[in-house]
This record gives structure tokens, sequence and C-alpha cells, in this order.
């Protein structure tokens, strides 16, 4: 699981803004740059299902399942080339039946399957949004530590 502490700006009982500092998990990712959630700012704000009855001010711990992630990557970074590898394939040997060179059927055929691995992954994005297991979760609460020689008004 990956976590990721955070403060809470805001809360109702259903949903937590929560406002984290992009950690160096992000720091070493290749796609930070491309990132919705990253951006080119260092805070970022996410929404969670308040089931810890957080509220504004509290230090939290969100976190995120692993096995979504690695799904999602596949999904976006390699299921566009099987797709595009199958569809060039099967232009390369649809080429002799069609009586044309096979280079340009393979190359026409490998872009439309890698445009069409676009429209599915879009499709699912769209049914994997919905799902609960690919949103970030509240943890826990963390104690609020106060320095000793610190005094409370």
């Amino acid at each position: 699981m990956i976590t990721e502490n955070g403060i809470v700006t805001r809360a109702n009982p259903s949903i937590a803004w929560i406002k984290t500092i992009r950690s160096g998990a992000c720091e070493s990712c290749t796609s930070k740059d491309s990132c919705e959630t990253a951006g080119s700012q260092k805070e970022m704000t996410v929404t969670v299902k308040n089931t810890l009855n957080v509220e504004k001010g509290d230090n939290v711990v969100i976190g995120l399942e692993t096995r979504p992630i690695l799904f999602i990557t596949f999904l976006l970074y390699v299921f566009p080339i099987i797709l595009l590898t199958i569809g060039a394939l099967i232009g390369d040997s649809l080429a002799p039946s069609l009586n044309m060179d096979p280079s340009i059927v393979s190359m026409i055929s490998g872009f439309s399957f890698f445009g069409l691995s676009f429209y599915i992954i879009r499709k699912k994005n769209n049914s994997l949004s919905k799902k609960e297991e690919y949103k970030p979760f509240l943890v826990r609460k963390k104690s609020q530590v106060i320095p000793a020689n610190c005094t409370i008004p």
C-alpha cells in the first residue's frame, strides 16, 4: 500500500479534503510531469470518504492500494503496445490476400489497433473511476505531537 501524510483542510460527515505534499514516490515517478494529480505544484488536494470522522486541521495518513495502480500502469503503458503489435501482425498476414504491400497494411492495421486501445482505455477509465479500490482512503489519524518546550495559549 502506498501511503501519504496530509492535513485535513475541509471536512463534512461524508467527505474530507486532504492537502498533501508530493513525496519522494512522486518525485521518482517517470510520469510525474504528465500526472493530473501532481502537476507542477508540490501541494495537492485529495478528496476521500470521511470514514474516521476527521475534522479540519487533523493530521492524517491516506492510502492507495498497490494492485489497482499496477493494473492502471499496465493498461496505460503495455496494453496499447500489445494492440499495436497484434494489429501489425494481422495487417502483415492480410496483405497478401489483399494484394497490397505488407508494410503499408501492417502500418495501417497497427495504428488502427493502437487507436482502438485508447478508446478501450477511455471506456475502462469510466468504469474504474467508480470503483472504491481505485480511490484513496483514510488510513488513520495521526496524533499531534507538541514539543516539550512549547506552551499552548
